[in-house]
């Protein structure tokens, strides 16, 4: 039985207890890591091809260490004009070894959720006092303007929405 999977970019043909060199993931060696993105399965005569992926499916692989590939020269020449440029890459990557395919019946993992990025929303919202500000707030800067114009403030063509809607709220 063997499958072919979407890691970190690239598909792959992999088999039960292969291992596997993957450009770099962000988990740590030991760890348990699965990929959904299954484009086809081929079980004996069986086989299943997912259009993209195959619903259900799942490999199952641990995180056997991470390394550096070969090192890659690089060398840039111009003939006649004295250029010549050389440098050299290392590839960062991943052992994974293959450890289950699952054909069908996985759940899909849960995508992470950035939790940094939820208290900032929060904090901007709970500072807004309640009422007609938070409208205030919901309006464009060319309405805000209008909005000020008929009010009689003065000035109010120089702001900027947040102080727009301060000189409003007052």
């Amino acid at each position: 039985m063997y499958a072919i999977v979407e890691m970190a970019g690239q598909q792959f043909k992999v088999a039960k207890d292969q291992k596997v060199y993957v450009h770099r993931l962000a988990s740590n060696e030991g760890d348990s890591v699965t990929f959904d993105n299954v484009m086809l399965l081929m079980d004996g005569e069986n086989t299943t091809i997912g259009a993209p992926a195959i619903d259900g499916a799942q490999v199952k692989a641990k995180v056997l260490g991470h390394l550096k590939g070969d090192k890659v020269i690089v060398f840039k020449k111009k003939r006649r004009k004295g250029y010549r440029k050389k440098n050299g890459h290392r590839q960062s990557l991943t052992e994974v070894l293959i450890e289950e395919i699952i054909a069908s019946g996985a759940k899909k993992a849960a995508p992470k959720k950035e939790e940094k990025a939820t208290p900032k929303a929060e904090a901007k919202k709970s500072e807004a006092p309640k009422g007609e500000s938070a409208d205030l707030e919901s309006m464009t800067v060319a309405d805000l303007k209008k909005l000020a114009k008929d009010r009689g403030l003065e000035g109010y063509s120089a702001l900027k929405k947040a102080e727009l809607i301060e000189a409003l709220s007052k």
